[in-house]
């Protein structure tokens, strides 16, 4: 076996603040625990909560790394006592509590799944962090169903690109909002039913037109702020409600009538804190209901576009322009 290095090259956070100040550092090459595995990266994904943690809102949970990065891809390279899914050699794609921005990362064996055939590295890397959070919100939390109708935010997102495409596959009927015309010919081509530009029209009443005022069944929402009342208003009665983010901020005064006499279900969760076992259930239901649907071609990541490690900074403004469809990733130089 080929003896790692002491050190590796990462991003590290100097300081709270804007992109420039995701910095390159050398740091020790992290020391398994048990039932964990040591991945050398070749590509990491790029996410909201990574930007959240740069600006200091997102703190890593306790025992974690302080690098960003919550998915990685790459080859399994070590195994701590009692790590026995993934041999040494294994090419593997993972849900990771932080340290992605880094030429290892080290995940509990559980979280991490095969790379789905015909799959590069980059697109693997593009895979845990929406799959694991649509998977649980939409599915086990909101209990999507065939026939339903399900709309989700931000359709051109990470989330929404990975939330169509699924839902459409366990066959619901698909709405989505977006901000261009660009973004809805792309939504549309993943599967979407109905497309809203919210810059044109208030969703909420887009929806209640296309349904003869039934409304939608399941939402998923990063939002926040004043969509909180206009998705009760988009539901359908015993509708129910996913909150995961709250980008346009916290809601204020809101009409909770509305809630009560649609008998609706305004529920919400964070990933990251959650624990190892909960963790590995989703990556079990993934394996066994979705990956299959990846391999076969049918589902897939939506890339919008690379940068390497060392670029991370511009990984980030990229992300903030929302200019981005898709999945933004880092690759590693070496």
């Amino acid at each position: 076996m080929q003896k790692l290095p002491d050190s590796m090259t990462v991003v590290a956070i100097s300081e709270p603040g804007g992109p420039e100040v995701l910095k390159i550092e050398t740091r020790p090459v992290p020391e398994l625990g048990q039932g964990e595995i040591l991945i050398r990266v070749a590509a990491a994904g790029v996410n909201r909560p990574d930007v959240l943690q740069r600006k200091g809102a997102y703190p890593p949970p306790k025992g974690a790394s302080d690098l960003p990065g919550l998915e990685v891809a790459g080859e399994v390279v070590a195994c701590g006592t009692g790590a026995t899914l993934h041999p040494i050699g294994a090419k593997v794609t993972a849900l990771a509590p932080g340290g992605g921005y880094a030429e290892y990362c080290k995940v509990p064996e559980g979280h991490a799944l095969p790379v789905p055939e015909g799959l590069s590295m980059i697109q693997a890397a593009a895979l845990p962090e929406t799959f694991f959070t649509v998977w649980t919100n939409v599915f086990d939390r909101s209990g999507l169903k065939s026939g339903e109708r399900f709309l989700v935010h931000g359709g051109t997102s990470g989330i929404g690109t990975t939330a169509i495409q699924l839902a459409k596959a366990f066959g619901a009927e698909v709405f989505t909002t977006v901000g261009s015309a660009d973004k809805a010919e792309a939504v549309k081509a993943l599967g979407a039913d109905h497309v809203i530009n919210y810059r044109e029209q208030a969703f909420e009443k887009a929806v209640l037109e296309a349904t003869d005022g039934e409304g939608v069944n399941v939402i998923l929402d990063m939002v926040g702020g004043d969509y909180v009342e206009r998705n009760w208003k988009a539901a359908a009665i015993e509708g129910r409600i996913c909150q995961i983010a709250t980008l346009n901020g916290i809601a204020e005064n809101v009409n909770f009538s509305r809630l009560m006499v649609k008998r609706l279900t305004h529920t919400g969760s964070t990933l990251r804190p959650r624990s190892d076992a909960f963790k590995t259930e989703i990556a079990n239901s993934l394996r066994e209901k979705v990956w299959p649907l990846i391999e076969s071609g049918r589902i897939g990541p939506v890339m919008d576009s690379t940068f390497p490690l060392s670029e991370a900074a511009d990984a980030h403004r990229r992300m903030e322009s929302s200019g981005h469809i898709g999945k933004i990733v880092l690759m590693l130089e070496s």
